[in-house]
């Protein structure tokens, strides 16, 4: 095959073979397509489109392009959420918890923040002496210690969407609706999962800020990561205005342990989270239906267990063993703070 005239079919509008989409994800991933030739296909996929079934072969090409992770050893389904991000997003710190506290497996691989938006990596990053970007070995200890790690993507996984990742974000390809979706599920199809929820965000504050747009996005994940063999469900949410009361990376991170320390009304919080978690407690057959995994939830938060699996996670990873009980000595302060007070009520 040449690489040349897979580009010049994909410029020309006509759907890509498995095997041409193979041929191109390997050759990213062992280097002998050059970053031209990447940003030339990107540029056509484009302006080109995919087709759900070239989507599924692109995501799984980068799946396979590096380390798959398999969870066989384990007592319960390997489960995970994705979101596409927004501000004052800590809605992983808490589900995972959540989720491992009701029995199931949370090998969550997560990112930095993209643009405005934050992303989970950075807020734990606030702890002192967390890892992020701990061994496989280690990874896997603690996934299968305490249900849950939240780490980044190493460099055994799917190393072909980082390279793909770092020319789209040079040649304006990023907002690809295709390759956001193969980027999306080939990190988390290489972790191993049984069942995936999306959490799509839309409105001002998110990536995807019109809701058709949105909606498009939440349907091409869907149906990729189905394609793929992951069952996989997505929920629509909004972020018009921040999701936690507060925005700021060890703020967010002293919100969730508060959250989880079943402190504070955070009605709106409240209800994504707990939204989020039912629906892949279902997915990955850990409760009949919603009102069951509502119920689950429910006891793990109120019984304090969420909270402990939290902590276990952080000291796993190399965080305090008291991180849970006394946050606010470890997490990082701004050096100056100052109170802004508002002469009348309205909106800001």
């Amino acid at each position: 095959m040449l690489t040349q005239e897979i580009i010049k079919k994909k410029r020309d509008g006509q759907a890509l073979s498995r095997d041409e989409i193979t041929y191109f994800t390997q050759g990213i991933g062992n280097q002998s397509i050059s970053e031209g030739q990447i940003a030339a296909f990107a540029m056509a996929v484009f302006f080109r489109g995919m087709s759900l079934d070239e989507r599924v072969a692109l995501t799984e090409g980068m799946r396979d392009s590096g380390e798959t992770l398999s969870w066989d050893d384990l007592d319960g389904p390997a489960i995970d959420k994705h979101s596409t991000g927004g501000v004052g997003d800590n809605v992983s710190l808490m589900l995972g918890p959540l989720i491992a506290a009701c029995g199931g497996y949370v090998p969550m691989i997560s990112g930095r923040g993209l643009g405005h938006t934050g992303g989970t990596l950075d807020k734990l990053d606030s702890i002192p002496g967390y890892q992020t970007m701990p061994s496989n070995q280690v990874f896997r200890r603690v996934v299968k210690d305490c249900g849950v790690a939240i780490i980044g993507q190493t460099a055994s996984l799917a190393p072909a969407d980082k390279r793909f990742y770092a020319t789209r974000d040079i040649t304006a390809t990023v907002e690809s609706l295709d390759l956001i979706t193969a980027s999306i599920l080939s990190k988390k199809l290489a972790a191993g999962l049984e069942a995936l929820v999306m959490d799509v965000k839309t409105g001002s504050g998110a990536f995807m800020k019109d809701y058709p747009d949105s909606l498009a996005l939440a349907e091409s994940i869907v149906g990729v990561s189905n394609g793929a063999g992951v069952k996989t469900s997505a929920l629509v949410t909004d972020m018009n205005e921040p999701l936690a009361g507060t925005a700021g990376n060890a703020l967010e991170v002293l919100d969730a342990v508060k959250f989880l320390r079943g402190e504070g009304d955070r009605s709106r919080l409240d209800t994504v989270v707990m939204s989020l978690s039912a629906e892949l407690l279902v997915l990955g057959g850990l409760a009949k239906d919603r009102d069951q995994a509502r119920r689950d939830l429910g006891r793990a938060l109120n019984s304090g267990k969420a909270a402990q699996v939290f902590g276990q996670m952080v000291e796993g990873l190399g965080g305090p063993g008291d991180f849970v009980e006394e946050p606010e000595k470890y997490l990082p302060k701004a050096e100056y703070i100052v109170e802004v007070k508002s002469p009348r009520s309205g909106w800001v």
